[in-house]
């Protein structure tokens, strides 16, 4: 219904028969100094993305809290997600419609008299993909069962095409920008700045969107993971704020980060009575790229990337490090020696492709990159995620001991075989969740090989289990399941001592998981494989777009329409 709505609202307006979006485009032009078919897509992108991350969040809460949904709308969370990704479908069909005028020099010519502005075409391109990632999600629960984990491969499809649908608004905005470039109308140093700082700010909401899976403490990969995927959003982002917006623009866009991932966490978990949802700072990272642009300037933005990354990399984590052990229910530990040190590949890849960006969102106005910069620097951090993903299992077992198993919730003494098995672990705890409720807490070593719990539910619906994570490894041993006649799945009993093998961790945690046969989960992930391919060509398509023709190797930068940040400082 809304799409038929949609096109014919589309068109009328191309055939001149209503002047509603020209009369909405006006308005948004005059509120934000944009021209309008710019100012309205942005404004309407602003807000799905903000009713999306706000249902995204919730949704995940809701899961760990609650366990899976009897349909696709039985959560409510969903429709927020569903109407948000919409939005940004439709943000980009707003601006196709609108179309551009001749100032827009990397408009998109669709037919004589009618140019598309780029950034337009790209949230299309990004909202219409995460959006199919909705009907996609529940076919393909139907075929493989309920994942019930963030980085299922269509989750990835919705999380990651709003995500860079923020890159795709910042082209967008950028291209408003440069268009009014020398005009009457150009957009004030002020306002440039302002829009730069959100814009930026959302795309390090965006770029940390998968990091979910640790924010909320019930991880199913690799620990190594997160500050992988923390040095590589934070380089990439906070490199191209630096550049575009000037002074302070790091500091700036990490602040509107923090100050709207709290106000979506104390939504999720005081107002909405979920798990409390954890991000990272990102305030050392910002600092270090403040300090790295005021030393050797932003003028070579490749030099620029790859120092502000080296330092992400090695004293940002480290930052990072210690902001685990304040704020995230599971903190960082030793045993991520040495293999930490791929986060500093990450970060300085991630600061590489910052500075290919910020000179893209300048139209080429900063020194020329060889062209074998982009897709290194791409291939670099697809790598780092890569490395990662291989999960082993271990021989060992665990003696619970419950203090009482007749209550609702207990302590328990874990004794672990061998006694050694958990020495170095990255994590070792009791978690429950699906109860109404999680609780994620390290057990405290009392002997060689043996550990105490606090207390932790054996009841009703909650599901507990203890988790270990040791080098490559995620095992788990089960206390109590409940019975699910709908997978089906026996339940487990909770017994006042009894000892059990470790298993490969998913094998509790996804007890939804339907055994089907091997050749149509290769082709799954291959199909939605080859949708993310298209997806990033089209955005590199984009980009090369936007950069146009730079200038000759070794010149100067030339302050350009569109380049917040000028010089060094």
């Amino acid at each position: 219904m809304l799409i038929a709505l949609l096109g014919v609202v589309g068109a009328a307006h191309r055939a001149g028969r209503t002047r509603l979006l020209a009369r909405l485009g006006a308005f948004s032009e005059r509120v934000s100094g944009l021209p309008p078919w710019c100012a309205l897509p942005a404004a309407i992108t602003t807000g799905a993305l903000l009713v999306a991350a706000l249902g995204f969040y919730w949704d995940v809460a809701t899961h760990i809290d609650d366990g899976r949904d009897p349909g696709p709308f039985a959560n409510p969370s969903h429709y927020l997600i569903i109407f948000g990704l919409f939005g940004i479908a439709v943000a980009g069909y707003v601006g196709l419609l609108l179309g551009s005028d001749d100032r827009d020099r990397v408009g998109v010519q669709i037919r004589s008299g009618w140019r598309a502005p780029l950034g337009a075409v790209l949230l299309m391109v990004c909202g219409t993909i995460a959006l199919l990632g909705f009907p996609l999600d529940d076919v393909w629960h139907r075929l493989f069962g309920q994942d019930v984990t963030l980085w299922g491969p269509t989750h990835i499809q919705m999380v990651g095409g709003a995500a860079l649908s923020t890159l795709a608004l910042w082209v967008l905005i950028a291209e408003g920008i440069q268009s009014r470039a020398g005009t009457t109308g150009e957009v004030s140093p002020t306002t440039r700045r302002a829009f730069e700082i959100s814009v930026g700010g959302a795309f390090l909401i965006g770029l940390s969107a998968l990091q979910a899976e640790f924010d909320y403490s019930v991880p199913q990969f690799r620990l190594l993971f997160h500050p992988v995927m923390l040095a590589m959003a934070s380089a990439i982002t906070l490199v191209v704020a630096r550049i575009r917006v000037g002074r302070g623009g790091a500091i700036a866009a990490t602040l509107f980060f923090i100050a709207v991932r709290g106000l979506i966490s104390l939504f999720v978990g005081p107002g909405m009575d979920h798990t409390a949802l954890h991000f990272p700072l990102y305030l050392v990272e910002a600092i270090l790229v403040e300090v790295v642009a005021l030393r050797i300037g932003v003028d070579r933005a490749l030099r620029f990337g790859v120092v502000a990354g080296a330092l992400i990399g090695t004293v940002g984590v480290a930052g990072e490090w210690w902001w685990s052990t304040v704020w995230m229910t599971m903190s960082w530990s030793a045993g991520l020696f040495p293999e930490i040190a791929l986060a500093l590949l990450a970060a300085i890849a991630g600061g590489v492709l910052g500075a290919v960006i910020a000179t893209a969102l300048g139209g080429g106005s900063l020194e020329r990159m060889p062209r074998w910069v982009a897709p290194a620097s791409g291939l670099a951090l697809v790598a780092c995620l890569a490395y990662p993903l291989p999960i082993a299992t271990l021989d060992g077992s665990a003696t619970i001991e419950l203090d009482d198993p007749t209550a609702s919730a207990t302590a328990a003494t874990v004794t672990l075989d061998p006694p050694d098995l958990a020495d170095d672990a990255l994590w070792l705890n009791v978690t429950a969740w699906q109860g109404g409720g999680s609780v994620v807490e390290p057990l405290e070593p009392i002997g060689e090989g043996r550990y105490r719990s606090v207390p932790i539910p054996i009841s009703g619906e909650w599901k507990a289990l203890v988790r270990l994570h040791t080098g490559s490894a995620i095992v788990a041993v089960p206390i109590y399941l409940p019975a699910d006649p709908a997978i089906p799945a026996e339940g487990l009993p909770a017994e006042a001592n009894t000892t059990r093998d470790f298993v490969a961790d998913k094998q509790i945690l996804l007890r939804e998981a339907k055994d089907t046969p091997q050749w149509m989960s290769v082709a799954g992930n291959g199909a939605l494989g080859m949708i993310v391919i298209v997806w990033i060509a089209v955005l590199a398509w984009g980009l090369r777009r936007m950069a146009g023709d730079p200038p000759p190797r070794g010149t100067r930068k030339v302050a350009a329409a569109g380049v917040v940040g000028t010089g060094s400082g």
